[in-house]
């Protein structure tokens, strides 16, 4: 008897599925050395904890640089490990609830979702207080982790989202609404990275913020998500003037742009602010094969009391005078992703008709044909492409 209640039990924790319905295994894109070929291969689909629900995988977001990252990560950051070969990457999954453990009560099969792929240990003192970004085991299933700690949480979480099935700590689960895709929904982790900074730039209503970057797989987020907070002007640079035209149009009146080919941002940034006292927030978009000089140009143009964030990640040791910061009261923030509430946010804010990502223009490849979608990506409509594996 007390076994056919526990198996009642999960029946029902499982959305009155069958379990025996989900396959035994699944196909999934596996690297076996470094910048080898993805191996398309049958692998078992993964197990759930209690606290996990299992994601049948629809569309997974891939990045213009994704190649590079499998190729030279390990050289270029020996110090943050990927996951141990053979590897299911895969960073920006979304799809369909297959099934849910028997503690997750607020989920169900069926459901459709994001999966946010930042991961943590859940149980240390900054998990415990909801800072789950500044845990030491913190890493980005199906990608890489920000220190060698990482490595266990790959191996509690091994398998990235270009694979059919993916299993995932509930908490990291954001619900979508009816009016977006899951193509579109695949892009949430990098406007998510911006809207992220936005918050921390703590900008609103009558707010001038400036955006290096401004046209790129980041820097869109800003033009997208901005408006949203109220903010008056929106200044992005970048050097395309066509692209960057295009960006203006997303909300004419409260987005300009400036091309850098034109010269340095900050004077023409200031003008651009009452008495030329400067921008109220600057975000950094640019990668780091850009120049130091936009990123120091941003920084000039911060008025006095200003908030700086980069999300693009500037290589090298930048040259920064601390001393006119403290003198300025200014701030200078490392912004790594999102948090899932940051994420529900943002999905939520596209259902209730606030933002849209009808802008993307997705070009989507089935899994079968991963390797020529990773070494295809060079031609591309700035931030407004948006590539998707279809497991």
């Amino acid at each position: 008897m007390r076994d056919e209640k526990l198996g009642m039990h999960w029946f029902e924790r499982t959305g009155g599925i069958d379990m025996t319905a989900i396959p035994q295994t699944m196909k999934a894109a596996r690297m076996h050395e470094i910048g080898g070929q993805l191996r398309i291969e049958e692998v078992p689909v993964p197990k759930l904890g209690s606290m996990d629900v299992l994601v049948r995988v629809r569309s997974c977001g891939i990045v213009p640089n994704l190649a590079n990252i499998l190729a030279m990560w390990p050289t270029w950051f020996p110090h943050m490990p990927q996951p141990p070969l053979p590897a299911i990457f895969g960073l920006d999954p979304t799809g369909e609830i297959a099934a849910v453990g028997s503690q997750v009560h607020a989920l169900k099969p069926g459901d459709r979702v994001y999966v946010n792929p930042g991961r943590s240990c859940g149980s240390c003192r900054h998990c415990r207080r909801g800072d789950t970004i500044s845990c030491r085991h913190y890493a980005f299933q199906g990608y890489f982790g920000f220190s060698h700690d990482a490595l266990q949480t790959f191996e509690d979480y091994p398998v990235g989202g270009i694979s059919e099935y993916m299993a995932a700590p509930a908490s990291a689960i954001v619900a979508l609404p009816d009016n977006m895709t899951f193509d579109q929904a695949a892009r949430l982790g990098y406007m998510g990275t911006g809207y992220s900074a936005l918050k921390k730039a703590e900008v609103g209503p009558g707010d001038t913020v400036l955006v290096n970057g401004i046209s790129g797989t980041l820097g869109i987020s800003i033009a997208v998500f901005g408006p949203s907070f109220g903010v008056k002007k929106i200044l992005g640079t970048g050097r395309d003037r066509k692209l960057l035209k295009e960006i203006e149009a997303l909300a004419p009146g409260i987005i300009e742009t400036h091309s850098l080919e034109d010269g340095p941002a900050d004077e023409w940034a200031r003008s651009r602010t009452a008495h030329s006292e400067g921008v109220d927030a600057f975000i950094d978009c640019n990668g780091p094969g850009t120049p130091q000089e936009p990123f120091l140009a941003g920084l000039r143009a911060l008025r006095r009391g200003g908030i700086a964030v980069d999300i693009g990640a500037v290589m090298g040791a930048v040259p920064i005078d601390v001393h006119m910061m403290m003198d300025r009261n200014q701030r200078l923030i490392g912004s790594a992703w999102l948090t899932t509430s940051e994420g529900q946010e943002m999905a939520d804010l596209v259902g209730i008709g606030k933002v849209s990502f009808d802008l993307l223009e997705t070009h989507a490849t089935p899994m079968d044909k991963v390797n020529e979608a990773i070494s295809g990506i060079a031609q591309r409509h700035g931030g407004f492409s948006n590539f998707v594996i279809h497991p």
